[in-house]
């Protein structure tokens, strides 16, 4: 006699508790939906995988005409160019994971409310697509090192501890934001403008030793101004790391660990607010 098995999703689980198998036991799906949106991404659009490179570029472009060239920011001896890409290459996988993940659970709607899985599988993934986009920007980097003859910093064996940092500040607001979108729809227009706000907000076309001391703790509460300060510190040998860069470290992870209870908490009702 065949045995039938069935899985019980009971809402009586605390919120606090997080179930790590539960995810692990879900990668085919998080691999499925990481694959579906790379396809979508590069497969289907005109310039494809070309699209990565040529964005980038044009940025660093009008970085370099605008404060490289006329207002000449002190990189410390770094080539602008080097210099600017550094900071952008973090900050654009942080964009693009803010900006995907934030709506992860609204443009999955359809699927949410047909079938069970742990939400948090959505903004995970997208977080997976952004790496082909950080992957192709750390290669222009190196390229244009070459073509500049630029050292590598002395502390190059660190840079894989600001990539993993800059998941983690990735993932802690996108998780966030999906959360609070679901609940308040307003933060689908909100995102675009704090992508702006943040790329000027953040030590990308600057150092932050442009800005005031007396503004220091204010301005490294952006947990993305450490991490960037990081990459560069580690990259080029460029900046120092200082109490204000670790602050950046500590919210960051305040906001993940934050961020995934609320998430937690909220994903028991996601399937009804959706």
């Amino acid at each position: 006699m065949n045995k039938k098995h069935f899985t019980l999703i009971s809402s009586s689980r605390p919120w606090w508790r997080i179930d790590l198998k539960e995810l692990l036991d879900y990668r085919d799906l998080f691999l499925v939906l990481t694959y579906k949106d790379i396809r979508v991404r590069y497969a289907q659009t005109f310039l494809g995988l070309a699209w990565v490179i040529v964005q980038p570029v044009v940025t660093l472009i009008i970085f370099t005409l605008i404060f490289g060239k006329a207002i000449q920011v002190d990189t410390g001896g770094v080539p602008y160019p080097i210099f600017a890409l550094a900071g952008m290459s973090a900050w654009n996988y942080f964009a693009f994971v803010m900006s995907q993940s934030g709506g992860s659970i609204i443009g999955a709607q359809d699927m949410v409310k047909k079938i069970y899985f742990p939400r948090l599988v959505l903004p995970l993934s997208k977080a997976l697509v952004g790496l082909v986009d950080f992957v192709v920007a750390l290669v222009l980097l190196a390229v244009l090192m070459v073509y500049y003859r630029q050292p590598m910093g002395d502390n190059f064996g660190y840079v894989f501890v600001f990539i993993l940092l800059n998941l983690f500040c990735s993932l802690a607001v996108g998780i966030w934001l999906s959360a609070l979108t679901i609940r308040f729809r307003d933060f689908q227009h909100v995102v675009p403008f704090m992508v702006q706000i943040g790329l000027y907000a953040t030590p990308i076309a600057y150092p932050s030793s442009m800005i005031p001391d007396k503004w220091q703790l204010l301005y490294h509460l952006n947990p993305m101004a450490g991490i960037v300060e990081g990459m560069r510190w580690s990259l080029l040998g460029a900046g120092e790391l200082n109490e204000y860069t670790f602050l950046s470290f500590i919210v960051t992870f305040v906001l993940f660990l934050t961020g995934v209870f609320y998430f937690h908490r909220t994903e028991r009702i996601i399937a009804d607010i959706v």
